[in-house]
């Protein structure tokens, strides 16, 4: 298909022209607007029978993602879906091939191609005291057909190389999506004094061969920077 970005880098807007027949997976709420001969069907994100269900059920719990995903399907003339995430910020896409394995963080999934599939992966027992949750989603091509990832940030995203001499440690608030290549291990900057006084939580350490995305906000932040400034209810 045929991809087009709009308002890069804040506030992205993606047009997937689809030919005839041609459809894409979207997560619930990310459609903006679509041409007509679009067709939309909703199932179970992670497929159907007791085994996508269980999956489905489980990134819904765990992973940050909708348990139902929507189905656009093209009609005999094409067409084109319009989509955007939820919160400022950017979308980038992700060429999967067979074999491969692409993670992101919960909820920077937004969209992929019939033949992904997804579910989801611990991140370690340490990421428990993390703000951010404790699992990633992992993307892969289980029938052997490359497809497309698209995944969104908060904010702008930048694309990190990682090798054996160059590991990198990324907040895990920061951390949008990674390669199959890279490991990865939770631990805290710092003592735990400086995890207690410091504002900082738990990082991801990645090591290996590969790339890691970041994203320039983090919207956890965001929240507790705005909690002081929410109404609170008055007893009478």
């Amino acid at each position: 298909m045929d991809v087009e970005y709009e308002f890069r880098p804040a506030f992205t807007l993606m047009t997937a022209n689809l030919g005839p027949g041609e459809s894409l997976k979207v997560e619930p709420g990310a459609m903006v607007a679509q041409s007509r001969g679009v067709d939309m069907k909703t199932g179970m994100g992670s497929g159907g029978g007791i085994g996508g269900f269980l999956k489905s059920m489980t990134k819904s719990m765990f992973g940050g993602e909708s348990f139902f995903v929507n189905n656009y399907t093209a009609g005999s003339f094409g067409g084109w879906i319009s989509l955007a995430p939820s919160a400022p910020g950017d979308i980038m896409e992700f060429d999967l091939s067979p074999g491969d394995e692409f993670f992101m963080q919960g909820g920077s999934f937004m969209a992929c191609t019939p033949s992904v599939d997804t579910d989801t992966k611990f991140q370690g027992a340490k990421s428990l005291f993390s703000r951010e949750g404790a699992f990633f989603l992992r993307a892969s091509c289980p029938r052997g057909v490359p497809g497309k990832v698209f995944y969104t940030s908060y904010g702008a995203i930048k694309e990190i190389a990682v090798d054996q001499n160059n590991p990198v440690i990324v907040d895990n608030g920061h951390v949008v999506a990674f390669t199959g290549g890279l490991s990865y291990r939770g631990t805290k900057v710092g003592g735990m004094g400086s995890a207690l006084l410091g504002g900082e939580g738990i990082v991801l350490e990645f090591n290996g061969n590969g790339k890691v995305w970041i994203q320039t906000r983090n919207l956890e932040s965001l929240a507790t920077r705005m909690i002081p400034f929410l109404p609170t209810a008055r007893s009478n």
